[in-house]
């Protein structure tokens, strides 16, 4: 059996195309269902995003789990397999782990060292646990990546500065504006993009007062209460705008949402700095409102450069991170590897104990019954004796398990103790 993964992320083809492969989180539990009762597929994780979607498995036929993953996605996605399955990448046993952790590192994000995809990777394998998909293997593989991705953010500046638009909306909002304790901010449209900004306000230094409206009133309900904000009702934005100190934009709008219907709301703020952030594409925000007494603007054009400058900082920091994935692949061989022979090692130890109570059984049956303490001695003595015994010969096969001198000394064990394979 080994780990392979299959997958198909925004890198090998357009986000539209990606969409409908897409598994929600509420639809985790039936598509580990569907792919756990595939023939060539044991234990079953899938992380699935907004930008990815990957089934990592142990496998018996590398081939046989390709056709069952491409099968799936087909059924999936109601896509025929041809469709997709020429951008579907592929990996096996340490090429996957090694993928794994380049994932919960951040290098394989879109934007590179992105904090989210940490949780995704852990919500990923609570959710396979707790459905009963995974198992030891996989379960102890996403244990380690989320460890190596902790340890690349915390030893190297991969994931400091914003590189998400909504996290750099907050970012440049407390730079333009001194500080954002003691403000308000307002952000409106609360999809994706929306949701990162109104979460990154309410988690920034100084956090201000955070207000979020959308033409759904029950979206910004449930974002509001994910982040800790308060929720508005569209019609309230006008009102809104009066008392903000910060706007942005965020909405899916294809005309600007933010023109001259709000010049009044302007110039009743005589003259009170207002910072407008456009997430929007197309433009959320008419670029004349810029011009308005008090009002400044800051756009797409702004928000990239500001995220290129940190994505620029955290490139540097990829040959330190590679550095530690190097490391903790060999950790997690070397580990691999001494659990391989655990159960021939637990054997060894069995056969011996088998002996040593059958030993002192003929011992006890020629010399008569012994008293407690005699008893309890040669218990101490006999124990003590096989555990010194067995002790050189176990350090030595666990620390050869894994290469060609280690399977050399794991069959001679089998044989010499006639043990079965």
């Amino acid at each position: 059996m080994s780990v392979a993964i299959v997958g198909i992320n925004h890198r090998t083809v357009p986000l539209e195309a990606l969409e409908p492969l897409i598994v929600g989180q509420s639809d985790l539990p039936k598509a580990l269902a569907d792919l756990s009762s595939r023939p060539h597929l044991d234990e079953v994780v899938v992380l699935s995003t907004c930008m990815r979607t990957e089934v990592y498995a142990m496998v018996n036929r590398f081939h046989g789990a390709m056709a069952d993953v491409r099968e799936f996605l087909a059924t999936w996605s109601g896509k025929a397999p041809e469709d997709f399955s020429g951008n579907l990448y592929s990996y096996f046993d340490d090429a996957a782990i090694g993928h794994l952790f380049r994932v919960s590192s951040g290098l394989d994000s879109a934007a590179l060292g992105e904090p989210e995809v940490l949780g995704q990777v852990r919500r990923a394998a609570e959710v396979a646990r707790r459905e009963g998909a995974s198992g030891p293997v996989l379960a102890g593989a996403f244990r380690h990546a989320l460890e190596v991705g902790k340890r690349a953010r915390t030893e190297t500046a991969i994931g400091r500065g914003a590189t998400s638009l909504g996290h750099a909306a907050a970012q440049l909002a407390a730079g333009a504006l001194g500080s954002l304790a003691g403000r308000q901010a307002l952000v409106l449209g609360v999809g994706e993009i929306g949701q990162q900004a109104a979460q990154a306000f309410a988690q920034a230094e100084g956090a201000p007062a955070v207000l979020v409206a959308n033409r759904t009133k029950a979206r910004a309900d449930h974002v509001a209460a994910l982040v800790g904000a308060s929720a508005l009702p569209w019609d309230a934005v006008p009102l809104a705008l009066g008392s903000a100190d910060v706007v942005a934009c965020c909405t899916a709008a294809e005309a600007a949402v933010l023109g001259a219907n709000i010049e009044q709301v302007v110039e009743a703020r005589q003259g009170r700095p207002l910072l407008l952030i456009d997430l929007g594409v197309p433009r959320n925000v008419d670029p004349s409102v810029g011009s308005l007494p008090g009002a400044t603007l800051l756009d797409m054009d702004d928000i990239s450069a500001f995220v290129a400058e940190r994505m620029d900082q955290r490139r540097a920091e990829i040959p330190a991170v590679e550095r530690i994935i190097a490391e903790e692949l060999d950790r997690y061989a070397t580990s691999v590897a001494a659990r391989s022979v655990a159960p021939l090692v637990r054997a060894v130890h069995d056969r011996a104990e088998k002996i040593r109570q059958a030993e002192l059984a003929r011992y006890e049956a020629r010399s008569g019954q012994l008293t407690a303490g005699q008893r309890e001695a040669v218990e101490v003595m006999t124990s003590r004796l096989v555990a010194k015994i067995l002790h050189d010969p176990t350090v030595r096969l666990k620390a050869a398990a894994g290469t060609a001198r280690g399977d050399g000394l794991a069959e001679a064990v089998r044989d010499l103790f006639d043990l079965e394979q």
